[in-house]
């Protein structure tokens, strides 16, 4: 059984700052990556950021510059430092573990709201 636990996100003026936090525990046995999807209503959903353990970072173009993803291997957590947050932001955060296996082995977390207002 494997868990992840979300937190940190909530409402926030356009400008603001946000912090995402998920902690993996439970049976993992290998985690390739880490990373955030987010999916605003009516959208589908698609990566935010993504990072390998090594350390290789990946960002969607329209957050480069203003989100940063980083992740602590030992206590299997990943981070998402949100600033400069535009309205266009809002939309519930998936934490999500690539294990290197194929995306049907992936796991997920249940979900945070971010909501970013004008």
């Amino acid at each position: 059984q494997v868990q992840l636990v979300e937190s940190g996100g909530g409402l926030v003026q356009a400008g603001g700052s946000l912090r995402l936090s998920c902690a993996a525990s439970g049976s993992i046995f290998s985690i390739n990556a880490m990373g955030w999807y987010r999916q605003a209503a009516g959208k589908q959903r698609y990566l935010v950021a993504r990072i390998t353990r090594t350390g290789r970072t990946n960002y969607a173009d329209s957050v480069k510059g203003r989100f940063t993803i980083s992740r602590d291997n030992a206590k299997n957590t990943v981070y998402l430092q949100m600033n400069s947050l535009k309205p266009e932001d809002t939309a519930v955060y998936y934490c999500n573990v690539d294990r290197g296996l194929g995306p049907q082995y992936d796991y997920w977390g249940q979900g945070t709201q971010v909501t970013v207002s004008s």
